[in-house]
């Protein structure tokens, strides 16, 4: 008797040490703490360390990786990145088209792009409305290179812009500066002061070109296209091409219609003009509308910056 006793009383023990077990282990595993994962791009997706936060997402701080996504990637890592990368760089080269800045198509077929800036601020924040419907009319491709500030004035417009599939909205800095690591200036404008303020100009307006567009940026080019080198470098790092130019269209929209017919009739197998679309009073439509019809004549077709590769 006493022995069967004995085996009830350890069958009760061992299952009461399974059920406790097993209760612990539901309890515990509920409310394990998920780590951060650390994903590291190639940069040719963007080339950044992504840190995949499993925490609410902090607008200021967390920049969306992808739409429809819950990725996300550390801002302030990233600015990191390229300090450690980039810190004890000294910039040897400034200008339009020192090495790095993509100002040709790589082809040598009769296609041309038309790149238009919108540069934002006090006197730069217009819609050139009748320049865009006749690129719209007459189905001519372009890309449309947008600064924060004139995105800011006109988010409706851009969001429209970036849903018509002749367009495409690239990235002309949060506030049209030049790219520079220590704030040398071109045209009076003062350029980015330091590693930091770069990171700023360029990232922060492809955040907001996509948080807008649901597309991401692929092409940097800063505000009166002057880079030094370190600049170029960065922005490569950062996953974009530089997008210069090959002719300036319209002068900064302040040419003649005479002068815009000159440059425009320059045309050459592969060439990128840089006109402005945010200068409505300027002549940059009455030069375009006279001399495109020409260039088609001469079989030349028009093509975004992201159709054919850049050299």
């Amino acid at each position: 008797m006493s022995i069967k006793k004995t085996r009830i009383s350890f069958a009760v023990k061992s299952l009461v040490i399974v059920f406790l077990t097993i209760f612990f282990y539901v309890l515990l595993g509920t409310n394990t703490i998920e780590q951060s994962d650390i994903l590291t791009s190639s940069f040719s997706d963007l080339s950044k360390t992504r840190i995949i936060q499993k925490l609410p997402v902090i607008e200021d701080e967390i920049i969306t990786d992808k739409p429809g996504t819950n990725n996300v990637y550390d801002y302030e890592a990233l600015k990191q990145h390229i300090l450690s990368g980039f810190g004890k760089s000294i910039p040897s080269k400034w200008g339009e088209k020192i090495t790095g800045v993509k100002s040709r198509l790589n082809t040598n077929e009769k296609v041309i792009a038309l790149t238009f800036d919108a540069c934002g601020g006090k006197n730069g924040s217009g819609y050139d409305k009748d320049l865009i419907d006749y690129l719209k009319t007459n189905q001519i491709k372009a890309t449309l290179f947008l600064s924060g500030s004139w995105i800011d004035k006109n988010e409706e417009i851009t969001k429209n812009l970036s849903e018509d599939p002749l367009f495409e909205i690239e990235n002309h800095g949060l506030t049209h500066k030049p790219c520079s690591v220590n704030g040398k200036s071109a045209y009076n404008i003062a350029g980015t002061k330091d590693i930091g303020e770069v990171v700023d100009e360029i990232e922060k307006n492809a955040k907001k070109i996509e948080a807008i567009t649901g597309k991401k940026a692929l092409f940097y080019r800063s505000g009166t296209a002057y880079y030094d080198n370190v600049c170029v470098a960065i922005t490569n790092e950062l996953g974009y091409q530089v997008a210069g130019f090959s002719i300036a269209g319209d002068g900064g929209a302040k040419f003649s219609v005479s002068q815009i017919k000159k440059a425009l009739l320059k045309a050459i197998p592969g060439s990128i003009y840089l006109f402005h679309m945010n200068q409505p009073r300027g002549k940059t439509f009455e030069g375009i509308k006279e001399v495109l019809p020409i260039l088609k004549d001469q079989e030349y077709s028009f093509v975004k910056l992201s159709e054919i590769s850049l050299r």
